[in-house]
């Protein structure tokens, strides 16, 4: 009897474990099924092909309408809204980059959540109906910082980047191990909307290594690419950017027949496509506003059209360049000029997500080439005008360098991205704050190296500034020692051309005070990432604006809204040069050289009643912050 109970005993716990395990399995099961892209958006056929003068899709003469949204410039909130008025324009295609240094911050540390979450953005066009020719990269261009490479990558003092140098290779390999295997389930063949996808970007404007574009090619093949393969570059890049089993397309404004006529020449008999048909341009501070005439632009996509090719407008929405991600542009210049905050381009759908001139005869052209009417135009965006905010509290600069990581001690100046910071990988952006001891006045030269722009003080009062323009700077004479102070501010880097290798910033070589070479650093790094800004709204430090603030300082205020948020621009007439945080998220840079007088706030990020504003300023404040619902962009001026 005592053997049978055993044995029932035993039979019962096996039962247990077995209805268990079944649990488990099923609970893993459901979890994996859910966690699956579900993205068919059709029954697979046959993708794109460039077999013949046309493009077909599904066997079908196609025409790519397309346009370019960067899901990385817009508020994740906004994303179907600007979707369905590119549906609604009548284009049939969405075309995104994918910049790498938002998706893998640090090496081997990887971000795809959120505002950055590329599947999420995939699955919306494709619930809309809308195909996508995805573009990532590594490169990307895009006014950009860095075109989207990562600074991390810089940390190596030998890299060659956009090149088969394995340091550079390496580095690829692991951030499309983990991007690719994102998106091959999105592709045409999976019954996704993927039909094509870019082999790198513009790569004969760069063209330094002939082995480096079959790399990239195989990169995506082996993980698992399958559709069309496009390259895309200007006339003179179509030479040396190519590559073999990529359709060349080509990038331009003004249309030259000659340009078609060599695209002719050089692929005959496949189909032809204007990748980049620029709807406007980018501005740079201390310019004007670039536009381009709706009737020009217009006339342009007329002809494209005639001639039966497709086209890809870039940009159809262009944005905001939020945080401290605008580049800057280097072509014909003595040095590099930085890019405005905002991305609105000039495009037919503005910063903001309006209707412009451009947009309704766009629409009105391309509703001639669907054989039904085109969807209903999306309600517009609405905004208001907020009652302007008084600034309650500041807090220097000087007061809050504990907050940040420890500071680091060097003989030599350290440029940004080798600091011993984030985890090793350097530090990306924002500014570094270089302190020394001197014992006289006289002459600071900076022998050019500077990076990009430097607030010098003596002893914490500001003396001047030096960039690529100001190289010396008279410093005062005093008595015994006294601390030198540069704040080093990283205005953007170089998105395009050949001057890419050279993008670190900081202070890159020696500084000289008289005949002198200052030696013996402490570097503090100010990136102004979110933890820091955490730490800092709860700092003990903060004083009443009924004391003097001393510059550079942190300002601080709040916003009361009794209603629903919505979108909104703040002005700051009364400030000179700095960056606005809006309950936490980096808005980006202001500058009152303009052109850009305003910074858009998409009311997304706003919340119901309380709103917190911080505003980190170099030099002045009337201490208000006022809102418009409105954009200025400044004094304009046409493209060439």
């Amino acid at each position: 009897m005592e053997n049978s109970g055993f044995c029932v005993r035993l039979s019962l716990k096996q039962r247990y474990f077995s209805l268990l395990c079944i649990a488990v399995l099923v609970i893993f099961v459901y979890h994996l099924r859910r966690n699956q892209p579900e993205v068919k958006m059709h029954q697979v056929i046959e993708g794109l092909r460039a077999d013949s003068s046309h493009f077909t899709l599904e066997k079908k003469p196609f025409l790519i309408l397309g346009g370019s949204i960067h899901y990385f410039r817009v508020p994740k909130a906004y994303w179907e809204d600007r979707l369905l008025k590119l549906k609604a324009c009548g284009l049939n295609t969405l075309t995104t980059y994918v910049p790498w240094n938002l998706h893998e911050p640090e090496r081997g540390v990887f971000d795809f959540e959120g505002e950055l979450d590329l599947q999420a953005y995939l699955r919306l066009a494709a619930s809309l109906g809308i195909w996508v020719i995805l573009r990532p990269g590594p490169y990307i261009c895009a006014e950009w910082d860095f075109g989207g490479l990562p600074s991390w990558l810089l940390r190596d003092q030998n890299m060659r980047l956009r090149t088969t140098y394995p340091g550079f290779t390496e580095a690829v390999n692991s951030y499309f191990d983990h991007l690719i295997k994102k998106v091959v389930p999105y592709q045409y063949s999976h019954g996704g909307p993927i039909i094509a996808v870019q082999v790198e970007n513009e790569y004969g404007s760069h063209a330094t290594d002939e082995e480096y574009m079959p790399f990239i090619k195989e990169a995506l093949l082996s993980r698992g690419i399958t559709e069309l393969l496009l390259t895309s570059d200007n006339k003179d890049g179509l030479k040396l950017g190519g590559v073999k089993g990529a359709l060349e397309t080509i990038n331009f404004q003004r249309l030259d027949p000659e340009e078609i006529k060599y695209l002719e020449q050089i692929q005959p008999q496949k189909p032809k496509m204007v990748m980049e048909y620029w709807s406007g341009w980018f501005d740079l501070w201390g310019g004007l506003h670039h536009v381009f005439p709706a009737e020009d632009m217009t006339a342009v996509v007329t002809e494209i059209l005639k001639l039966d090719m497709s086209i890809n407008l870039y940009m159809f929405h262009g944005g905001t360049n939020f945080g401290f991600m605008s580049g800057a542009f280097a072509v014909g210049r003595p040095s590099p000029a930085p890019m405005v905050t905002s991305y609105d381009y000039d495009a037919p759908l503005s910063e903001a997500g309006d209707y412009t001139t451009k947009y309704h005869l766009l629409r009105n052209l391309f509703s001639h080439h669907h054989g039904t009417a085109l969807p209903k135009l999306p309600a517009a965006t609405e905004r208001n005008s907020y009652r302007p905010v008084i600034v309650r509290q500041h807090i220097s600069l000087w007061s809050i360098l504990d907050l940040t990581e420890k500071p680091f001690k060097s003989e030599k100046p350290l440029n940004m991205e080798n600091l011993p910071v984030n985890n090793n990988n350097g530090q990306a952006y924002g500014y570094t704050l270089y302190e020394t001891i001197i014992s006289s006045g006289g002459t600071l030269k900076s022998l050019n190296n500077i990076r990009d722009r430097a607030l010098v003080f003596v002893e914490k009062q500001f003396v001047g500034v030096l960039d690529y323009k100001e190289q010396e700077l008279s410093i005062p004479d005093g008595k015994g020692k006294r601390t030198l102070g540069l704040l080093v501010e990283n205005c953007g880097r170089v998105n395009y051309g050949k001057t890419m290798d050279d993008q670190r910033k900081g202070i890159v070589g020696d500084i000289q005070l008289n005949a002198n070479i200052l030696r013996d650093f402490i570097i503090h790094s100010l990136d102004m990432k979110p933890d820091f800004v955490n730490r800092l709204q709860s700092s003990s430090h903060w004083t009443s604006m009924r004391e003097k603030p001393s510059f550079p300082a942190f300002f601080q205020t709040r916003l009361y809204l009794s209603s629903s948020p919505k979108d909104t621009f703040i002005k700051l007439p009364g400030w000179n040069k700095g960056v606005v945080f809006v309950n936490g998220r980096n808005l980006g840079r202001y500058w009152s050289v303009g052109p850009q007088q305003t910074l858009y706030v998409p009311g997304a990020w706003l919340n119901r009643w309380d709103n917190e504003i911080l505003v980190f300023e170099e030099l002045e404040t009337d201490g208000k912050i006022q809102f418009s619902s409105s954009p200025d962009y400044g004094m304009t001026v046409d493209v060439q």
